[in-house]
Formats: C-alpha cells, sequence, structure tokens
C-alpha cells in the first residue's frame, strides 16, 4: 500500500527537518522581500506547532509524570542545575554585544518542550516519559527563566526586557495552545468530532515542525542583511554547549541509576534548547536586541538541528542497551519505568 504524504514525512523526519531549514535559509537569500513578509505567519505556526504539541500530553499524565520521581528529578537537575552552571562557566566568555549575550541566553537557558521528543525516539530514548513531563518542564522554565536571566544580567536586565510584550507573547503563543489542547483532550473523550480534530492533529506534527523551521529561518534570514559577522561569534557556544551536555547528561541519568531508555531522554532534554517557543519572546524586544536576538536563536536552531542528528548516532553510545544499572534501594525514589531494552 503507497504511504501518505504525512507517513512517508514520518518516517523521515530528520531529513525534513534539515530540509525545511535548508529551503529557508535559500528563500530568505535569494528572495529577501518574500522571507521578511513571512514574518507575519511566524506566530500562527508556532502557536499551531506549539498546540499540536501540547495535544500529544495527555493531561492525566501530569499526575503519572510526577510519580516518577527519579526521571523526573534527572529531568529538573539536568536542565535547571546542570545547564546553568555549564552557561556560567561560558558566560564570560560570551561577546560584549548586549543582543548576543541576551539571545544566548534565551535560547540556552530553557529546555525544548516539541522535537526533543522526535529526536529522543529516534535514538531509543523514552519518549513518553519526557512527554509526560513536558508540562512541568514548560512552567518550570517561565518561572525559572527571569530570575536566572537576572541572574547572569542584574541590572541590564530592565533595560532590554520590557514586561509588556513577552506576556502578550507567553498569554498568546503559549499558554493559549496549552489550554486549547487540554479542551481538545476533555472533547476527544466524549465527543467522536473531538477524537477526530486531535487524530488529525496529532498527523500533521511533523508538517508543522518543518513548516514552522522553513517560515522562522525564511523570516529570520533577511535580517541578517550584512550583520552575519556580529552572529557567528554566537556559533562556539551552541558547539560547545552540546559538546558538553552529551556527557553531562549521560553523568546525571548514570548518577541517577536509571534505565536506558529514560537515561537517554534526559540526555537529550539537557542538551536540546527552547529556541521555537520562546522565539516570539525575543522577537518582542525593543530596538537592536529585537532584530538580532531571534537571529541568534535561529542559529542555534540551525546548529542544534545538525547537533541532534549526531546525538541520534552517539547517544546510544553514550548510553547501550543492555546494561542494566543498578536500582536505589526500596522507598529511595520514584516507581521505576518499564522494563527497557533500549533500542
Amino acid at each position: 500500500m503507497p504511504q501518505s504524504p504525512v507517513e512517508w514525512m514520518e518516517r523521515r523526519q530528520v531529513p525534513c527537518y534539515v530540509g525545511a531549514i535548508v529551503a529557508g535559509a535559500l528563500c530568505g537569500l535569494a528572495a529577501p522581500g518574500v522571507g521578511g513578509a513571512l514574518e507575519v505567519l511566524v506566530a500562527p505556526v508556532l502557536g499551531a506547532l506549539l498546540y499540536a504539541t501540547f495535544l500529544q500530553v495527555p493531561i492525566a499524565e501530569l499526575g503519572r509524570s510526577l510519580r516518577a520521581g527519579r526521571f523526573l528529578l534527572a529531568v529538573l537537575v539536568v536542565n535547571f542545575v546542570v545547564v546553568p552552571l555549564v552557561v556560567a562557566a561560558m558566560f564570560p566568555l560570551m561577546p560584549g554585544n548586549p543582543a548576543l549575550r541576551l539571545g544566548i541566553l534565551l535560547v540556552l537557558l530553557a529546555p525544548c518542550v516539541d522535537y526533543v521528543i522526535v529526536f529522543s525516539r529516534l535514538a531509543g530514548g523514552s519518549a513518553d516519559r519526557l512527554l509526560a513531563a513536558t508540562p512541568l518542564l514548560l512552567l518550570a522554565q517561565m518561572a525559572l527563566l527571569p530570575p536566572l536571566l537576572a541572574l547572569f544580567l542584574g541590572p541590564e536586565l530592565a533595560e532590554v526586557i520590557e514586561p509588556e510584550p513577552l506576556v502578550r507573547a507567553f498569554l498568546g503563543l503559549i499558554l493559549l495552545p496549552l489550554l486549547l489542547a487540554w479542551l481538545t483532550q476533555a472533547a476527544a473523550r466524549r465527543f467522536r468530532a473531538g477524537r477526530l480534530v486531535a487524530d488529525g492533529t496529532g498527523a500533521a506534527m511533523v508538517p508543522l515542525m518543518a513548516a514552522t523551521l522553513l517560515t522562522v529561518v525564511a523570516s529570520q534570514v533577511p535580517k541578517l542583511d550584512g550583520r552575519l559577522g556580529e552572529v557567528v561569534p554566537a556559533v562556539p557556544f551552541f558547539v560547545v554547549f552540546l559538546a558538553v551536555m552529551a556527557p553531562a547528561g549521560r553523568a546525571v541519568a548514570r548518577g541517577f541509576r536509571l534505565p536506558t531508555a529514560e537515561g537517554r531522554a534526559v540526555v537529550f532534554t539537557g542538551a536540546t534548547r527552547n529556541g521555537l517557543v520562546l522565539l516570539p519572546l525575543a522577537l518582542a524586544l525593543p530596538d537592536e536586541r529585537g532584530a538580532l536576538a531571534p537571529v541568534v536563536m535561529v542559529t542555534q536552531t540551525l546548529v542544534e538541528v545538525v547537533g541532534m542528528v549526531v546525538f541520534v548516532r552517539l547517544v546510544p553510545r553514550l548510553l547501550p542497551a543492555g546494561r542494566k544499572l543498578p536500582g536505589p534501594p526500596t522507598g529511595a525514589g520514584g516507581r521505576e519505568g518499564p522494563a527497557d531494552t533500549g533500542r
């Protein structure tokens, strides 16, 4: 039976994402006017992507994720203890340009909540556990990002961030899709139409991600306009971050004695960042920061997607299947996950 276009894309997710990024970059370079016009579509496609992402997070799973004590604690430690320490070590070496520094901090301090699940699954990671933890990750980063930024930037934070547009972006592009997704889940449990919407949106996840990457890249590339040299200094920090977080995530997973699949998921959540979700917040920044910080965040996404292709091969070698890690003593943490055979 011939495959539908959606099935074809699902089987070739990584090439689809890389192809979307390349197509967006070429569109932005070859037709800057078209790329610039696409910026009005960034918010709608991001909202649709986040709605589809949140729709995959059953609200009933929120309670189950809280009971997965060791896995959840490992996820929180790697994202909100290890990552800030890694960023703090790099911070003195970051470029002096405030817009560059802010873009780097925005993108590195917030964990990914969308395509991390895809790449984790491709590497044999526990995507279901990671998916169940997504609401908590999202809430935690929104609560912790302002104090973390204040810690790094100090008084400078008040000069570069205006609260009102950031609050609007958060309410319209994060909170609203989350609430709509949970309402759709409630409707799907009672009505056939709700199930059809939920199933159809879930099937469109890969095309939505590809469309988002293409639109975001095409709309932001024209903003470089001779400023590529300003963005390039941020690239080594993104590469170093990925290189450091692979062994760091592995160390956290082994420290918590997680099964192989859960350990791989911890490595991925520590390495992947939240550039696309936080992009509306960066676009809401005033003056030069609103022009340069989003480009920095898109640049990080380009580096990260290439890095994730490497991680899909690397992480199973860092945490190979078949090595059973000793669990904690009885009562020393959350429940064990299902038996893991890796990939």
